[in-house]
């Protein structure tokens, strides 16, 4: 019988498919831990040369994925299966995913750039991508900024990449601008001798660092625009220049300073007009 036959070919497909088998899943085991020694090796590189952890982290992932899908087809071949049509249709589903992730591989590669230039890192106070806040995370896809009133804003690190980075927090000091106006009939000398007065009394400002300037800005409309820019520390910037402010309008209120402010003087004209005939 047919049957019979089958029985007698038992043994040779056993010795056959069984070695194969046996051989693949040696492949598959082996080429997987072999995998997994070189990527610990190569993560232990990155981190002896100071390459960021996020950046290992993804980098080794990937590379991980890469060994173990060589793994995969070498085993299938070994079992037999037609890998150049497997390898194919990775191609194909690589592309379709490819296409339609560009925006996150966009991001992907803008986190790469970022964390490895780093033109900010956490705890730094930027502008970039149309907002600004804190560092308070970044990772590969997006970074999340805490603005001064506690909002959290995450921006992806294509838009953050894509435009320029302010980095207020690179200098330990900054220069702070501001602009006071004063009416057309101050005594400009002692306007200028008053707030010199009011800002270098201050100890916050820098004196040693770099001197105060102080100058006429502009002939606005309606004032006379006066520029005071010292230097003063980082972390100090906010609070002085609220401190300044108010000190100074103080000021000249005692001196009787007046600070003009936008006005309209409207002329109304009446015409006579001459009697018919």
């Amino acid at each position: 019988m047919d049957w019979l036959n089958y029985v007698d070919e038992v043994p040779t497909l056993v010795r056959e498919y069984g070695i194969n088998t046996l051989a693949a899943l040696l492949i598959f085991f082996m080429g997987k831990w072999l995998a997994r020694r070189v990527v610990n090796l190569c993560g232990r590189l990155m981190n002896q040369r100071g390459i960021d952890p996020t950046v290992g982290g993804f980098v080794t992932n990937i590379l991980f994925m890469i060994l173990l899908m060589m793994v995969i087809i070498a085993a299938l071949a070994q079992l037999g299966v037609p890998t150049a049509q497997f390898i194919a249709v990775i191609g194909a589903a690589g592309l379709a995913i490819g296409l339609a992730l560009q925006g996150s591989l966009s991001n992907f590669a803008s986190g790469v750039l970022l964390v490895s230039f780093r033109p900010c890192k956490v705890g730094d106070y930027i502008e970039a991508g149309g907002v600004s806040g804190t560092v308070k995370l970044i990772t590969v896809f997006s970074t999340t900024l805490v603005t001064p009133d506690q909002r959290t804003i995450t921006v992806p690190n294509s838009s953050v990449m894509g435009g320029p980075i302010t980095n207020y927090s690179t200098s330990p000091s900054r220069r702070l601008d501001m602009v006071i106006g004063v009416s057309y009939d101050s005594d400009l000398a002692k306007v200028k001798a008053l707030l010199r007065e009011v800002v270098e009394s201050d100890e916050r400002v820098l004196d040693s660092h770099k001197p105060v300037q102080i100058g006429v800005l502009a002939l606005a409309d309606s004032s006379v625009n006066i520029a005071i820019r010292p230097w003063v520390a980082t972390e100090d910037y906010w609070p002085l220049h609220f401190d300044l402010h108010e000190r100074i309008k103080q000021r000249f209120d005692q001196a009787g300073i007046g600070i003009p402010f936008p006005q309209m003087d409207v002329h109304l004209s009446r015409s006579e007009t001459s009697a018919a005939p």
